[in-house]
């Protein structure tokens, strides 16, 4: 997620990155009153309820889940097993769990006996996990071709099954005032590399924290925001852009990928991510940043893609859930 202004009383709770959900400019902050005029009938709970019930999954299918935690730590504090006993998903993608080993969770590692954690070298910092029902055939942690592989540990995560690749990221935020958003190029033109020769071998699954809010749809203030704020920039929204559908400068066998949430809701405005600043999830002042993004050619096997936007509490994210037919 985009990141949060530098705060000398910040809050234990905050993550390392946010979204200025707020205008940029001071003398915005008025204009704020005025256009977010939302009625926001979503829970404001600060822990998750010990009863969450979801419906039943497609039968066929299989449900997988991603959620930016926000500090594992701090997330099984406020509900966290709550929501994944409720789910109970065949695997469960994790960002920013800034967790500095790997977690000691027994009830966790029965329900998931694979799980793989990339961890940052930077003390509570990032943090990017898969946990899986199913055992994969290989898993890498690396991003090929990245000149600096510090800042791709802790980012990203890929099992290899049998019919496709699952590619778990938390990816580079472009920061407080666009500071790293060349940081934020050099990862997005490695990643669509990366990506891109996965899906010459077997489709792919691509999920987590992608850091980039598309459209205009997918933020609350798109005007103050654009090119001023991380997650909204005319370079981020065109290199995902050019993901989904390659330029014409690309090989003529570049293939296509699908933001699914966003093919199944192409008008909704619904958002994973409430600034725990500003009142924003009262305010109804969100960004779509999380995803499930996939090859083309297996878009048509999702029966299902919603945000959970009732589980709030244990995060200032919510999870994203999908259901997808066919094994792995």
């Amino acid at each position: 997620m985009p990141p949060r202004a530098s705060s000398s009383k910040r809050k234990a709770s905050d993550s390392e990155d946010d979204v200025s959900d707020a205008p940029v400019k001071k003398k915005s902050t008025k204009k704020l009153k005025v256009t977010e005029q939302r009625v926001n009938t979503q829970p404001t709970n600060k822990v998750l309820p010990v009863n969450i019930v979801f419906s039943e999954r497609t039968p066929g299918t299989l449900r997988l889940a991603a959620w930016n935690v926000c500090g594992l730590a701090a997330s099984q504090k406020k509900g966290f097993k709550y929501y994944i006993e409720a789910e109970d998903p065949d695997i469960l993608v994790l960002s920013e769990t800034k967790v500095n080993n790997e977690p000691v969770d027994l009830a966790l590692k029965a329900r998931f006996p694979h799980w793989y954690w990339s961890i940052s070298d930077k003390k509570t910092y990032s943090g990017t996990a898969i946990l899986s029902k199913h055992k994969p055939l290989s898993v890498d942690m690396t991003l090929p071709g990245h000149p600096d592989p510090t800042h791709v540990k802790g980012r990203i995560v890929t099992l290899e099954f049998e019919n496709s690749y699952v590619v778990g990221t938390y990816t580079v935020n472009a920061g407080a005032n666009l500071k790293t958003l060349d940081e934020k190029k050099e990862w997005n033109r490695h990643f669509e590399t990366y990506i891109r020769e996965l899906d010459k071998k077997k489709p792919v699954i691509w999920t987590g924290d992608l850091n980039v809010a598309p459209t205009e749809l997918d933020l609350a203030n798109p005007k103050t925001n654009w090119n001023k704020s991380a997650g909204y920039t005319e370079a981020e929204t065109t290199a995902f852009k050019n993901i989904l559908d390659p330029p014409e400068s690309a090989p003529s066998d570049t293939k296509k990928f699908v933001d699914v949430w966003r093919r199944l809701h192409p008008n909704d405005r619904q958002y994973t991510y409430f600034s725990y600043r500003f009142n924003c999830r009262e305010k109804g002042i969100g960004w779509r940043l999380d995803m499930f993004v996939l090859s083309e050619r297996i878009a048509d096997r999702v029966k299902m893609c919603e945000i959970r936007s009732d589980i709030y509490g244990a995060s200032d994210h919510c999870p994203l859930v999908m259901e997808i037919e066919g094994a792995l």
